[in-house]
């Protein structure tokens, strides 16, 4: 789902607490899911005061025809650790995201349900629906 668009959504918080929305790339780097942002972004500044995150995968409409054969919607949370850049003693605007869970939304067979999939470090994978 993450390599299906190559534009996502990133939630951080702002300095007075409220949520800011942001979009950004992401790539996976030797097991690593890392994202980069321009010097002096905002959502930067956010990640350093307070590490918190989300980041969703855009997806595509359930198909009207066969809504379980939707690819479904997907989030990654956890906090972002600044990954060290040059010996410039810069910030390296890079970030690695240290996963606290995984989850993945989908239509169900038959397309009378959602079958929700999701990952967290020291439980592994849990699966549930919702009608």
């Amino acid at each position: 789902m993450f390599d299906h668009r190559r534009h996502k959504t990133l939630a951080t918080l702002r300095q007075d607490g409220a949520p800011r929305i942001s979009g950004i790339e992401l790539e996976f780097v030797d097991g690593d899911v890392v994202m980069g942002m321009m010097p002096g972004s905002v959502k930067a500044a956010d990640l350093r005061r307070d590490a918190r995150m989300v980041i969703h995968a855009a997806s595509d409409d359930p198909p009207t025809e066969d809504a379980s054969a939707w690819l479904g919607d997907a989030k990654i949370a956890g906090r972002a650790v600044e990954v060290a850049g040059e010996s410039s003693g810069l910030p390296s605007n890079r970030f690695r995201i240290d996963i606290s869970e995984v989850v993945l939304t989908r239509v169900g067979q038959p397309a009378d349900h959602l079958l929700i999939e999701s990952w967290h470090p020291g439980r592994g994978l849990e699966r549930r629906t919702r009608r």
